[in-house]
């Protein structure tokens, strides 16, 4: 893609050791360097007089060393003494050299950088910054930038380095003038060198403002580049070619009349976008989002048949094996009546009974395929599979979801989460997917109450998990470990179970953990669907796809321990039946800051997507996207909550250059991803 041509993208000219550094730090080609931008500044334009320097900030001080002495208590270190015309300070380095020692031996002058503090002794500055200075030497004319390095590569080799190419490499602009005079954008040369080498007259605060007009143009340029990869993306899958499926509605017809409820606006209108994209010769690529309960599995049925009327298999994956036996159990209820064969694959299959699926698979018997990561194995064959659902979509790397897409050639897929993405990330991260959002309720949801409730009132919940139970109704009781860890000393599962068992003699107490064999927690999720369990004491192995109506209250112990997605999920698995549902979060006091701001959102929303907005601010996206395994870019400078103006305008300007100013584009998707694939998403 790149011209080889361009010296901005020939590789870094250094010795072997200093490439390997570079590397760690993400830098390869030679306009790497020119990116690698400062991550903050020290001002070694001012010098104080010691005796006014103030507290609490860096200064630069100069002075003559008067003494030096190595003192063992309460551990060795190294204590200086500074003076100057205005008074004296000490220097402190608990970890020294006898570099260090030469550097600062009686009568040399130096300047110390450093924060002033008030010592035992007096005022003292610990491990400041060294450089050996002649008397009357000029300052510094500007702020010194100062980059994310790695050890052995030192500030000074980087800062040369980067300098270098700053005052070698030709920087053209990649936006066309009419755009960035449109947009009023600093020209690209102008800001990275104003960001490596900041005018005398900018201070650190103004050079850290992220509305700075340089740091505007580094943050456009980075979205434009993101969203210029996924236009790409999308109109490649677009051109790729995909079976055409157009069913008959017979079946769809015949299982809506069996269905004891009646779909949704919404649901109506999110099949219509899905079946209508698997009627066109490409790939369809769909996200369907829908909030806790809003019934994304029967659009998923409904688009399933479509495919079976047509002739074709599809494929259903999800993360796990409980949420994967209970699509497998729903779907079967809804599907076989119907005569349609379903089948059922999971790694804790015998070899007979998964020998007896595969062949079913194979042969076409089976229309429908249910299952865990078990399905895009090697020995998995599908006579013709048209369309691949993948359910909780972002628990599943890149390469899992593509290798079972790749089972069919060029199928269909659509792609469903319970977790709700901000339109900003929907905007930026998945800007290569077309968007379904299922955002009505089904009629009759009872609205669910939370409290939350210190573990110190224990006993008074288990009294309301009591009653409820005399009520006729059933219990969640969900604990994040499932055995004792003496770093987190969290309530387990197990002691929870044999607690509430003697504290609840007259309820039966179920559990189910992630170690159980899956007939087992098969049977127990049985037993708790027929109302044979009352309390069911669970690790977060319930989190998603659980649902027994008759369940209605639910207790999350340890709730400060959780994330945001995680508790909403579990509320969500009450609230299903005609009862009034409530769920109660409790937590160990003291709590941080953090554990406060997430537990004060759950208490006071129960809108998913309002959820995952506050989500995004307090966890930024890359752990809200779990970025790091599922294979989604990250970005660097741009903050797409304080940014979302800039993501506007590229977003707007992304298939206009691709349209209008083809050669620009390309230069800047070069300047920006080559090298960089974590930046590109597959």
């Amino acid at each position: 893609m790149r011209p080889p041509e361009n010296p901005a993208f020939a590789p870094v000219s250094a010795p072997a050791a200093t490439l390997k550094r570079l590397e760690r730090l993400g830098i390869r080609r030679r306009f790497d360097l020119v990116l690698h931008l400062p991550l903050r500044y020290e001002d070694e334009t001012h010098l104080y007089p010691i005796v006014d320097a103030p507290y609490g900030q860096p200064v630069l001080v100069e002075g003559e060393v008067i003494a030096q002495e190595i003192q063992f208590k309460p551990r060795r270190q190294l204590v200086v003494q500074i003076e100057d015309r205005t008074g004296t300070l000490v220097l402190r380095f608990i970890h020294f050299y006898p570099s260090q020692q030469k550097q600062l031996a009686r009568g040399r002058r130096v300047r110390a950088l450093g924060e002033i503090r008030r010592g035992f002794f007096g005022d003292e500055m610990v491990h400041p910054k060294l450089r050996e200075v002649a008397e009357g030497e000029p300052l510094a004319e500007s702020l010194t930038p100062i980059y994310p390095t790695v050890n052995g590569l030192t500030q000074p080799v980087l800062r040369r380095m980067i300098h270098r190419e700053l005052d070698t490499l030709p920087l053209p602009d990649t936006l066309p003038d009419a755009v960035r005079t449109a947009l009023r954008l600093m020209a690209f040369d102008e800001a990275v060198k104003l960001l490596h080498r900041p005018p005398p007259a900018y201070s650190a605060q103004q050079l850290a403002d992220p509305m700075l007009p340089a740091w505007q143009r580094l943050k456009f340029d980075e979205l434009l580049a993101q969203q210029l990869s996924m236009r790409l993306a999308y109109r490649a899958r677009r051109q790729g070619r995909a079976p055409v499926i157009q069913g008959d509605g017979h079946l769809r017809q015949a299982l809506s009349a069996n269905l004891p409820f009646a779909l949704t606006g919404a649901q109506q209108r999110v099949l219509m976008e899905i079946t209508t994209d698997m009627a066109k010769p490409h790939p369809m690529n769909r996200l369907l989002q829908g909030d806790v309960g809003s019934g994304k599995t029967i659009v998923a049925a409904l688009s399933a048949l479509a495919a079976i009327e047509a002739g074709f298999q599809v494929a259903l994956m999800a993360p796990t094996e409980i949420l994967a036996e209970q699509h497998y159990l729903k779907l079967s209820a809804w599907l076989e009546p119907l005569g349609i064969r379903v089948a059922w694959l999971s790694g804790s299959l015998r070899k007979k009974a998964r020998g007896e699926m595969l062949a079913d698979i194979a042969d076409g018997s089976a229309r429908l395929a249910v299952g865990t990561h078990a399905l895009f194995q090697e020995d998995v064959a599908f006579e013709t599979l048209g369309l691949v659902i993948v359910d909780e979509q972002h628990r599943f790397g890149v390469g899992q979801r593509l290798a079972l897409q790749g089972k069919g050639g060029a199928p269909h897929q659509l792609m469903m989460s319970a977790t709700p993405i901000p339109r900003t990330l929907a905007m930026s991260f998945y800007a290569d997917l077309d968007v379904s959002v299922i955002d009505e309720l089904p009629p009759g949801r009872t609205p669910i109450v939370t409290k939350l409730i210190n573990n110190a009132r224990r006993d008074e919940v288990v009294g309301f998990v009591d009653r409820a139970c005399h009520e006729g109704q059933q219990a969640y009781w969900v604990c994040p470990l499932i055995e004792e860890s003496e770093t987190l000393q969290l309530q387990t599962a197990v002691d929870t179970h044999l607690q509430l068992s003697e504290d609840l003699p007259h309820r039966r107490v179920g559990l189910v953990h992630g170690r159980m064999k899956p007939q087992e927690k098969a049977e127990v999720m049985a037993a708790f669907s027929r109302n044979e369990i009352q309390v069911l004491v669970a690790t977060t192995v319930i989190e998603v796809g659980v649902d027994v109506p008759n369940a209605s209250l639910m207790v999350i112990e340890h709730a400060e321990r959780m994330g945001l997605a995680q508790l909403h999920q579990l509320r969500g698995r009450v609230g299903r039946g005609a009862a009034r549902s409530t769920c109660v979060l409790m937590f160990e006091a003291p709590l941080s800051e953090l554990a406060k701001a997430r537990l004060k959102v759950i208490y006071e929303n129960t809108d998913g997507f309002e959820i995952a907005r506050q989500d995004l601010q307090i966890r930024g996206p890359g752990e809200f996207l779990g970025a790091r395994q599922s294979g989604v870019p990250m970005l660097r400078f741009a903050d797409l909550e304080k940014d979302l103006a800039l993501l506007e305008s590229a977003r707007g300007l992304a298939p206009e250059m691709l349209k209008s100013w083809p050669r620009e584009a390309e230069a800047h998707l070069d300047r920006w991803l080559a090298g960089r694939e974590h930046f590109l998403k597959a």
